[in-house]
């Protein structure tokens, strides 16, 4: 008889596959139609490999239990959620595509508490009236901003095209070119002036914009005066740039509103822990900006949001703008963010409880001593699988903040010896809980500065799974 004809007769059918264990073992705990594709799936692959490469098949590959087993990988793979937990070894902080920040144990707390149950969202306790959903947020950001005013957005490029249409639609806004940024997603500020309906003026040169420029440029058609911080790139050299202190002057001199969107934003100084002198949103306001706008995802360490402050009747307009519900935050985003703002109100809380600022102030040295760990404990399970050692390796901020800051620290460095390293990394992504590294010099880097408490011990497990070690890491 033909081999392909035999292999295709021991081929089980799909309502045989779907009888057999391990499928039918937990046909009363996975969805039907799921289990039922799958059998499918794993039928047919099965059938091609048959008619194409009926050598490589084995007559124990088809028993109708085996076949559901592998069906049950496949009903496995398709229930298994696409917005999943990864590891970060990168050592970038605000990794964007690995969700930025992570957040606060408070602030899980805080999500958890609010979702699963109602809330007061836009009801006022004491009155029993309609409240306003700004208000959980409003006061902590007043109280360590020193503005009069605040309200939330969805993101921070939402807070800067609310504010501009908000306050200067149809007028002109004046902006150094040194400050024409764009931020990820081709996000530019002079597409998003468009949007909203406001007109750009540009001042000054690339390198130096002097505050006469702004002055000059004044017209009957000025409604902002602009200032964009340069979180995601440095201009250097032969420079001059004028001052949030010197515009905000100008501004109040010539009755025309500031606005300063800055970026990443800081509640407060990091300059103790190596990092440069950056301005803080209070120092900011401080100044005499009148409107601000800055991320809470970045260096503020919280929930995706954009945070607008300033002075009271400027807020009051954006907060007003037809624009805004359609940007507005939703409650679980509101407590992640006021549980990630209340420990700034002592700053010592704030650098032990918020993830990013601890991962921030971690000295090199505590950095080599966890590499040594993590080094000794997976050189006696992996053998002669990888070579590893201990190198000197600096950190990234990410997210568009600090982007000339290098964190001096260690990482692991791992070059497996049977398999490529692209083929290590792609494995290490496959693993129940991917683990993300980086690959330098053939060589996959693993930086424990961004890894969360409790992953050292799942990463071990994932490399010595993806070396094909039978060896268990954790002991």
């Amino acid at each position: 008889m033909d081999p392909k004809q035999s292999l295709l007769r021991q081929l089980p059918a799909v309502d045989r596959v779907l009888n057999a264990p391990p499928l039918a073992d937990l046909a009363e705990k996975l969805p039907h139609a799921i289990l039922l594709e799958s059998a499918q799936k794993a039928v047919a692959d099965l059938r091609r490999q048959i008619l194409d490469q009926p050598a490589a098949i084995e007559d124990a590959q088809l028993s109708p239990e085996a076949v559901s087993a592998r069906a049950l990988a496949l009903a496995r793979q398709a229930l298994r959620p696409s917005l999943r937990r990864v590891i970060n070894a990168t050592g970038t902080l605000l990794h964007t595509n690995l969700g930025r920040a992570p957040l606060s144990a408070a602030a899980l707390e805080a999500v958890n508490e609010v979702a699963r149950s109602y809330s007061n969202l836009e009801f006022d306790l004491d009155s029993g009236g309609r409240g306003h959903r700004y208000a959980h947020v409003e006061e902590l950001l007043c109280r360590l901003t020193g503005a009069e005013a605040a309200t939330v957005v969805n993101n921070n490029a939402a807070a800067v095209l609310l504010s501009l249409t908000a306050l200067a639609k149809g007028q002109e806004a004046i902006l150094s070119r040194g400050e024409l940024v764009e931020i990820g997603g081709a996000f530019r500020v002079p597409d998003v002036m468009a949007s909203g309906g406001v007109m750009l003026r540009e001042v000054g040169t690339t390198n130096k914009t002097h505050l006469r420029d702004y002055r000059d440029a004044i017209t009957d058609q000025t409604g902002l005066l602009l200032k964009i911080h340069t979180s995601n790139y440095r201009i250097v050299g032969f420079t001059a740039a004028v001052t949030a202190a010197e515009l905000a002057e100008l501004g109040r001199e010539r009755n025309i509103l500031v606005m300063e969107d800055l970026g990443s934003g800081m509640l407060m100084d990091l300059s103790a822990f190596g990092l440069p002198q950056e301005p803080t949103v209070k120092e900011t306001v401080a100044a005499g900006v009148d409107v601000i706008t800055f991320s809470g995802d970045k260096l503020l360490g919280g929930p995706q949001a954009g945070i607008i402050v300033g002075q009271r009747a400027a807020i009051e307009k954006i907060r007003r703008h037809p624009m805004a519900r359609a940007l507005r935050i939703d409650k679980l985003t509101l407590a992640a963010l006021e549980a990630t703002l209340r420990p700034y109100l002592d700053q010592q809380q704030a650098l032990r409880e918020i993830p990013v600022l601890n991962m921030l102030a971690v000295p090199a040295a505590e950095l080599e001593t966890r590499c040594q760990g993590i080094l000794r404990q997976l050189s006696a399970v992996l053998g002669d699988k990888a070579s590893l050692e201990v190198v000197a390796e600096t950190s990234t901020v990410g997210g568009g903040a600090l982007p000339l800051t290098q964190l001096p620290g260690f990482a692991l460095a791992l070059v497996p010896q049977k398999i490529s390293v692209d083929e290590l990394a792609a494995r290490l992504r496959r693993a129940p809980v991917p683990v993300i590294g980086r690959i330098q010099e053939n060589r996959l880097l693993l930086n424990p500065r961004t890894l969360q408490a409790g992953e050292e011990g799942e990463l071990g497990e994932a490399l010595a799974s993806a070396l094909g070690s039978t060896e268990s890491v954790r002991r």
